[in-house]
C-alpha cells in the first residue's frame, strides 16, 4: 500500500507537532546524545518520539501534560499496569534494605520458587538481566549439552539482539546486519514460520543441530500465529532427533496463562526463557528447564580442588534484590490467573470493537490476535481476509509482517497519539489487567477517528 499523502504534509503529522512541543524540544537535545535521538529501536517515530513524564495504571502523561491510554505497556512487561501499588511498595521496602548485596539472598529463592511452581518446565533456573541475555545463555547451554553447533530459528521470530538471533527477520538467506560475523550466521538455519516439513527434512538429513528456538505463540506475540498442533509436532521431532527445544517465553510467559504458552498448549520444552512480566516491570530475566542441561554450569571437584563450570556465567545484576522484590510481588498477583484473564478479555473487546468500526466503514483491514495482543492488519493487497483466516494460518507470513509501509505505520501511530492512545509499531499493542471499559471505548473511538483521517488523505479503502 502506498501512502497517498506525504507524511510531513499529513494533518496527522501537523496535529502531533501542535500537541507535543515539549517532546520536540527534548528530542532536539536527545539527538545530540543518542543515535537518532532514541534509546531503543522500537521507540523511533517521525517526526520525533513521545517523551513521558509519569504513568499510573493504564495511563501515562507526556511532558506537555497530555494523557494517553497506554498499549505500549513497557514493551510488554506491564501486565499489571504502571506503578501497581503492591510492586511499588515491595521495591520501596527493598530499597531501604539495599539495592545490591553482591551475595545470595532470600528473595531470589522466593522468586525462583514461585516461577517453578507456575511454569511446568521449570526445574533449574539461572537469572539474567534481560531477555537477550536469557536467549543467549539458553543457546549456549543447548550447544554445550548437545555438543553440536547449529541452531534452527523461524523467520520473523524475535529473540533479542545478540549475534545469533539478530538477523533473518525477512526470511532465509537474508544478510545479517553490519557487525555480525559471517561465521556466526553460518551456524544458524532460518526456516519460514511454521514450516514443520522443512524442519523435519533438516533434522533427518543433518546431525549437527543443537537446538530449535521459537516464540510459542508465533512471531511478535502472534502477529504470525503459531498453533498448538505445530508446537506438538516440533516437540515430537526434536525429541526424536535429540535436539533441545527452546521456548522463548520472554513475552508470553505470564501473559498467555500463569504457566505461559507451554502450560496453555500442554507442550513441554527443554528450556524456556522468561523476562518482561517475570520481574514486575524491572530489569530481570532467566533461563529455566531440564536440570541435566544445566549441569554444565555446575562447579565440580572435591573439598581440596574446585573445577570451574564448563559454561561459566556472570552478570552483575543477576537476581538483583530490587528486581526479585518486584518479581515476587507481581507473580503473587498473577498466580491465580485472574489478572491474565482480565487482560485477555479486554484485548478481545478491543479487537471486536475495532473490527466493528472496520465493517461499518466497509474497509478491508482487520484486527486480530489472541490472549492480550491486538494486531492491526492493513491488508495491502486488498484481499478478502478475516481474523479467522490469519489465526488458522491461511495468510502468508510475509503479508502479515509487512502489511503496512513505514510511512503508514507512522501515520497510524501519530493518529492514535493525537487521540490520546499510544500503540506500538506492529501496529498494535498489548493490554494489561487494569485497562477498563472506559479505555476500551476511548480506544475504539480513537481508531474510528484515525481511520476517518486516513481516508481523507487517501490512505484507506
Amino acid at each position: 500500500m502506498l501512502v497517498k499523502t506525504n507524511l510531513k504534509d499529513s494533518k496527522l503529522y501537523q496535529a502531533y507537532l501542535a500537541k507535543t512541543p515539549a517532546s520536540a524540544l527534548r528530542f532536539r537535545r536527545a539527538q545530540e546524545l543518542f543515535p537518532s535521538g532514541v534509546t531503543h529501536y522500537g521507540r523511533h517515530l517521525r517526526p520525533y518520539p513521545l517523551f513521558v513524564s509519569r504513568a499510573k495504571g493504564s495511563r501515562k502523561w507526556d511532558v506537555d501534560g497530555n494523557e494517553y491510554v497506554d498499549y505500549f505497556g513497557g514493551h510488554g512487561a506491564l501486565i499489571l499496569g504502571h506503578s501497581h501499588p503492591a510492586i511499588v511498595e515491595a521495591v520501596q521496602q527493598q530499597m531501604a534494605r539495599g539495592t545490591h548485596y553482591g551475595a545470595e539472598h532470600d528473595l531470589e529463592i522466593e522468586w525462583a520458587t514461585l516461577i517453578r511452581e507456575m511454569v511446568p518446565g521449570a526445574e533449574t533456573l539461572r537469572f539474567t538481566s534481560s531477555g537477550t541475555e536469557a536467549t543467549h545463555l539458553a543457546l549456549r547451554l543447548a550447544r554445550a549439552h548437545a555438543r553440536k553447533p547449529k541452531l534452527i530459528r523461524f523467520a520473523g521470530h524475535f529473540h533479542g539482539w545478540h549475534d545469533h538471533v539478530a538477523f533473518g527477520a525477512q526470511g532465509p538467506g537474508i544478510n545479517a546486519p553490519a557487525g555480525i560475523l559471517k561465521e556466526v550466521v553460518e551456524q544458524v538455519i532460518v526456516v519460514e514460520p511454521n514450516d514443520v516439513g522443512t524442519v523435519e527434512r533438516i533434522l533427518a538429513e543433518r546431525n549437527d543441530i543443537a537446538a530449535l528456538m521459537l516464540e510459542p505463540t508465533g512471531a511478535s506475540f502472534g502477529r504470525v500465529p503459531t498453533g498448538g498442533e505445530t508446537l506438538r509436532r516440533l516437540r515430537e521431532l526434536t525429541t526424536r532427533h535429540g535436539v533441545v527445544l527452546i521456548f522463548d517465553e520472554v513475552v508470553t510467559g505470564f501473559r498467555v496463562s500463569p504457566g505461559g504458552a507451554q502450560s496453555h498448549y500442554r507442550v513441554l520444552p527443554d528450556l524456556t526463557t522468561l523476562a518482561k512480566v517475570v520481574a514486575g516491570g524491572l530489569p530481570g530475566a532467566l533461563v529455566t528447564g531440564r536440570s541435566d542441561i544445566f549441569s554444565s554450569m555446575d562447579f565440580g571437584g572435591d573439598d581440596e580442588k574446585t573445577v570451574d563450570p564448563a559454561v561459566p556465567h556472570q552478570g552483575t545484576f543477576n537476581a538483583s534484590p530490587l528486581s526479585a522484590a518486584a518479581g515476587v510481588a507481581a507473580l503473587g498477583l498473577l498466580k491465580d490467573g485472574a489478572a491474565i484473564s482480565a487482560a485477555n478479555e479486554t484485548a478481545a473487546k478491543i479487537r471486536d470493537g475495532m473490527n466493528a468500526v472496520l465493517r461499518k466503514r466497509g474497509a478491508s483491514w482487520c484486527v486480530y490476535g489472541e490472549f492480550s495482543a491486538v494486531h492491526i492488519f492493513t491488508n495491502p493487497h486488498r484481499e478478502s481476509i478475516t481474523p479467522r483466516d490469519i489465526l488458522d494460518g491461511r495468510v502468508y507470513w510475509k503479508t502479515l509482517k509487512s502489511g503496512a509501509t513505514p510511512e503508514l505505520v507512522h501515520k497510524i501511530r501519530l493518529g492514535f497519539l493525537c487521540q490520546g492512545v499510544d500503540v506500538n509499531g506492529w501496529p498494535g499493542g498489548q493490554t494489561s489487567a487494569v485497562h477498563d471499559g472506559d479505555d476500551v471505548d476511548r480506544t475504539v473511538v480513537a481508531f474510528e477517528e484515525v481511520l476517518k483521517q486516513l481516508a481523507e488523505e487517501g490512505d484507506l479503502d
